[in-house]
């Protein structure tokens, strides 16, 4: 006797039900991809009690006639892919075949369609996978599909679903998603009766998104546009001060489907690092697009995962599409331009000391910022952003007091001078410039083993950092010179923090990609401190060194360096202006 059996359909359905259908967002999903597949231009998404009770997707897209309608229901039938080729260039949103007919399989479903050459519609209902019911029916053109109550006969799926205000939530992001992808649709949006979202067709992207993630952003949002060899990425990025404490502001599309990747949110991440403090996230809406055949969409039951041929191209176009469109963007507000000749001094990175006062002589280090790449130029037609401000003094030895053409500027003093001095270091790591001076009295370190281990495996970039570190035998080593930034500063703790920095990237040899964490730690103890008073031309030169910097508007820890109040908004508040 066999023990092999071929499944009844109804089961094989409830099955991969099972794979499509989540929850009723998987639902609502499913059911506006097809829609917009259908070439509609609006789409109406009603839904009651959290989609328990129903989920309706009505489109005016070109509907189906009855032979089509029937065969929509029978699993694997699809109008989206006709062959194998097909299937690895996926160029629609909806493709697997089982979506209707597995959502059939755990509800009772309703169709009502009508395809424009049709002269009346198509009615089909269905209970529990079963066809009960095909009718002729009086409808407009495109589709009706309603699904009321879901898992009506897997109750130990509809036992799992949560309150109706959190399948809302879940339900809500999915619409939300599919809108701003395509602002030429017409998204209506509603629960119990009530309109959630109603987004008419704009031809402009940046309205939609405005309308649907909310007013205030229009002057906050900078716009995307680049196209590598075979990739292009175009949408919009927050600017930094809009901060979120989840990914959930991710909103990435692969030619025009939301996917969740780690390709591509690593790559945003990476775009923003030095512009966002550590655990926030940015709000971006990023539109990556490329040839069919070069990514995978055939993934996982709910293509929300996607597998790229190329991926670190692709992670690479991406990195280098936000942190461009960030550096033309994210500049202050108040700037004035104003050339500076190519024969200018360039100015140094360190602060001048008060007059009268008596330091150490230190070997002295210029620089200019420079663009990235082998043939590096300096960058002389800066705009004097931060020169161009009166300084009007300190408030608590902290923040620079300025006013601007317009209202007030408050600058972090030690935000400020980090960025300045990590810039400065890392152009001069670039050229293996960075100056260093001599321990008369090499120090020495004491670490335990694991300290140890990471510290071994850091020599040779800390070195190349300006950091001469020697092993004496056991778990003690000799610090024997340091960045002429840090002559005169304690140097232990700035190498505990870079082997616990290492420690906690968890890199295995070098430093790698984790040079900019070690130069920021170096910039941080190098920089001038909060609650130090400055004298105004230490002020005036920080400022100046502002305007030599592509990265201005935060710390390397992604901390603001400064505050920019309007004299509107100043006199609002003193209600001189209503």
């Amino acid at each position: 006797m066999s023990h092999i059996r071929i499944l009844p359909e109804v089961l094989s359905n409830k099955i991969a039900a099972g794979e499509v259908v989540e929850r009723p967002a998987s639902v609502v999903k499913e059911l506006v991809e097809n829609a917009i597949d259908a070439e509609s231009t609006k789409v109406v998404v009603e839904i009651k009690k959290g989609g328990r009770a129903l989920i309706r997707v009505s489109d005016n897209g070109v509907g189906m006639d009855r032979d089509d309608a029937l065969l929509s229901i029978e699993r694997y039938a699809t109008s989206k892919i006709y062959n194998e080729k097909d299937l690895f260039s996926i160029a629609t949103l909806g493709f697997r075949g089982e979506a209707l007919p597995s959502i059939a399989s755990v509800s009772d479903m309703e169709i009502v369609t009508r395809a424009e050459s049709s002269e009346v519609g198509t009615q089909i209902i269905i209970g529990g996978g079963r066809i009960k019911e095909v009718a002729e029916i009086g409808a407009p053109k495109g589709t009706m599909i309603s699904v009321k109550r879901l898992f009506v006969n897997t109750p130990a799926r509809r036992k799992y679903l949560k309150t109706d205000q959190t399948e809302m939530g879940h339900i809500s992001d999915k619409v939300t998603r599919m809108a701003l992808a395509l602002p030429g649709i017409h998204f209506k949006f509603s629960h119990n009766g009530r309109v959630l979202g109603n987004w008419s067709p704009t031809p402009n992207p940046l309205h939609r998104i405005v309308d649907v993630l909310g007013e205030g952003l229009e002057n906050r949002l900078y716009e995307v546009d680049y196209k590598g060899s075979n990739i292009g990425v175009e949408g919009f990025v927050a600017s930094p001060d809009i901060t979120q404490a989840t990914s959930r502001g991710l909103y990435v599309y692969v030619n025009g489907r939301f996917v969740r990747d780690k390709v591509l949110y690593h790559a945003v991440m990476e775009a923003y690092t030095g512009h966002l403090m550590k655990g926030k996230f940015p709000l971006v809406v990023l539109f990556v697009n490329l040839a069919h055949d070069q990514v995978d969409v055939n993934v996982h039951p709910t293509k929300n995962s996607v597998r790229f041929e190329a991926p670190k191209q692709v992670h690479e176009v991406v990195v280098r599409a936000v942190s461009e469109t960030l550096q033309r963007f994210d500049r202050p507000k108040w700037r004035q331009t104003l050339s500076l000749k190519p024969t200018q001094r360039p100015i140094p990175y360190r602060i001048p000391p008060p007059r009268g006062t008596v330091h150490e002589p230190r070997s002295e280090l210029t620089f200019r910022t420079y663009r990235q790449g082998p043939e590096a130029t300096p960058l002389l037609w800066p705009e004097r952003c931060f020169a161009s401000l009166r300084i009007i003094g300190q408030l608590h030895n902290t923040y620079i007091v300025c006013e601007s053409e317009d209202g007030l500027v408050l600058i972090d003093q030690h935000a400020a001078h980090e960025r300045v001095v990590f810039e400065s270091l890392k152009a001069a790591y670039g050229r293996s410039a960075i100056a260093v001076q001599g321990l008369l009295v090499p120090e020495t370190l004491e670490l335990n083993h694991r300290e140890g281990g990471i510290l071994e495996t850091l020599l040779k970039d800390l070195n190349d950092m300006g950091l001469e570190i020697e092993p004496f035998g056991g778990r003690t080593y000799l610090i024997k010179s340091v960045p002429a930034l840090l002559a005169g500063r304690s140097i232990k703790p700035v190498i505990m923090e870079i082997v616990e920095k290492a420690a906690e990237i968890g890199l295995a040899s070098g430093l790698n990609r984790g040079v900019d964490d070690c130069l920021t730690i170096m910039a941080c103890h190098g920089a001038i401190r909060a609650n130090q008073k400055l004298a105004d031309e230490q002020m005036k030169a920080l400022l100046e060194q502002l305007d030599t910097l592509e990265h201005a508007s935060h710390c390397p820890h992604g901390r603001p360096t400064y505050i920019h109040q309007t004299l509107r908004h100043v006199e609002k508040d003193f209600k001189r202006i209503v």
